[in-house]
């Protein structure tokens, strides 16, 4: 009889006692924190930007000592071009008023892709970056919901300044969340008896019952901010979950009774104060159909007139008053609210194509998983996550938050750990992870 001795991975050393853990709180706590920059700007104008700096130095300075580089992937090309282009534009452009300063804000999230699928390919587990992230946006969502009711909010907000934007962090945390849990299906151990088994039943109850609750405030919360977009978003992400046939329609039908019961609770205790956060709702809802129209003309006329390079990062606000023979007397530099728009017209048809391919590359990516995988809840979750992100961003402009770099990089883990599962098979090693 052959015997297969377990295969050390050839990344695996004595450092890595000490490194994983150090960055994964870096990593847990850059991506818990991203929803909370509004209470974090309120303390200090650059405390947002502690945690992911801290672990952009970590991981280089762990890479540099172990000699290791990130698993080739395609979207490490793609992101490459990018940031060529967006320098490029930001050299042609260097006069512009926000050139400098929105130069700045691209190129973190850049390197924070390749540094979160380098370390979930390889020392954390997707799930729980995955459970990180949906903590911080409940944690949002728990602040936001207690400061609209508390102070008389017509709308959620706080955690994010703009409601739309505290939205888009709660809506795509949703399947975040569901992606996050383990398997219903899983069960203990034929050995397990007595106290064991029922404290892993116990466990498993608690989970849910956790899980719902962060999920009914995520919900919630979301409602709150009155986005109609983020309902969109919120709507797509779920109706990919249930097509997919990961959100059993039982689950699906006990959520929506528990939202049910939350808006009559919220109507009884302040309706009057939701009836007149409706009606000033309604009323700028014209407005701001108006508005977007005016923007999202304006930023295709800027690209028509720019198409190699834009009008450079954050050029749109420069720019816009002039594009749009000042439409907007009381908005002389808003953003485009149309992520695609926006991006194209700062940088041009070739950041643009460059953009939708980030998006593409980690579509496909996730798919080649997800059909070679038997856990089939993560990946699906996943992609309805990137769904909420493409529809949310139809109306917002939201290549500035994290979430939409954090689902690439966890997509690049995802197709890494795949390859190198199917590596160790060839070689013969084991292929558990």
């Amino acid at each position: 009889m052959r015997v297969t001795t377990a295969v050390r991975p050839r990344w695996t050393s004595s450092s890595t006692v000490w490194h994983t853990p150090v960055l994964g709180i870096l990593a847990c706590a850059t991506v818990a924190l991203a929803p909370m920059e509004g209470y974090l700007f309120a303390v200090h104008g650059q405390l947002a930007k502690v945690a992911p700096a801290l672990l952009a130095v970590a991981w280089v300075v762990i890479r540099v000592r172990e000699r290791r580089v990130p698993r080739a992937h395609p979207v490490h090309a793609v992101l490459a071009l990018f940031a060529v282009v967006l320098l490029a534009s930001a050299a042609v452009h260097t006069g512009g008023q926000f050139t400098m300063d929105y130069t700045v804000r691209w190129l973190p999230f850049l390197l924070l892709t390749v540094i979160i699928a380098d370390l979930a390919a390889r020392e954390l587990p997707i799930r729980l970056l995955l459970g990180a992230a949906a903590a911080g946006a409940t944690a949002a969502a728990g602040t936001a919901l207690y400061a609209m009711f508390a102070q008389g909010l017509p709308r959620a907000s706080g955690p994010v300044e703009d409601p739309n934007d505290l939205s888009y962090f709660l809506v795509v945390a949703v399947p975040m969340l569901i992606a996050a849990l383990p398997s219903g299906r899983h069960t203990p151990p034929t050995y397990l008896s007595g106290q064991t088994f029922l404290s892993g039943q116990s466990t498993a109850i608690g989970l849910r019952v956790v899980a719902a609750l962060a999920g009914a405030t995520l919900v919630a919360g979301a409602m709150a901010t009155l986005s109609r977009g983020g309902f969109l978003a919120l709507s797509a992400a779920v109706g990919w979950l249930l097509l997919r046939r990961v959100l059993p329609l039982r689950v699906f039908a006990g959520a929506l009774a528990v939202i049910a019961l939350i808006g009559a609770s919220a109507m009884s205790l302040a309706g009057p104060a939701l009836a007149k956060a409706f009606g000033e709702k309604s009323f700028i809802a014209g407005s701001n159909v108006d508005a977007r129209e005016l923007r999202w003309q304006a930023a295709a006329r800027m690209l028509a007139e720019n198409p190699v390079l834009g009008v450079g990062p954050g050029g749109f606000r420069s720019e816009y008053a002039a594009a749009s023979h000042n439409a907007e007397i009381g908005e002389q530099t808003p953003v485009a609210h149309n992520m695609y728009l926006e991006v194209a017209a700062e940088l041009g048809l070739p950041g643009f194509v460059l953009f939708l391919a980030l998006l593409v590359l980690a579509t496909v990516a996730t798919e080649r998983v997800l059909r070679a995988s038997r856990h089939r809840r993560p990946m699906v979750a996943v992609q309805a996550a990137l769904i909420a992100v493409v529809v949310a961003s139809t109306f917002l402009s939201q290549q500035y938050y994290l979430p939409l770099w954090l689902l690439i990089g966890l997509a690049v883990a995802a197709e890494s750990r795949l390859h190198e599962r199917r590596g160790s098979a060839d070689a013969g090693a084991p292929c558990d992870q």
